[in-house]
């Protein structure tokens, strides 16, 4: 894997620590993510898993990049 890439991979793990956070927190405060009774609508559950699968797409990038910089 060429340094460049593996920049690339990285640059993808803190632009989703950074980004995807403060979008939950905007999601979890929609009135739309709680129903009349407190409880989680499918809006919010939705979201969850965006949210986890970018977090999960950016563990992946992150131990790439760490394997190519190792394995040099």
């Amino acid at each position: 894997m060429t340094v460049l890439l593996a920049v690339l991979l990285i640059t993808n793990a803190v632009f989703t620590a950074i980004v995807w956070p403060t979008f939950y927190k905007r999601v979890a405060r929609d009135p739309r993510a709680r129903d009349a009774s407190g409880n989680p609508t499918r809006f919010l559950t939705v979201h969850r898993v965006i949210v986890g699968v970018a977090f999960l797409i950016a563990a992946v990038s992150l131990m790439a990049a760490l394997v190519s910089f190792v394995a040099r």
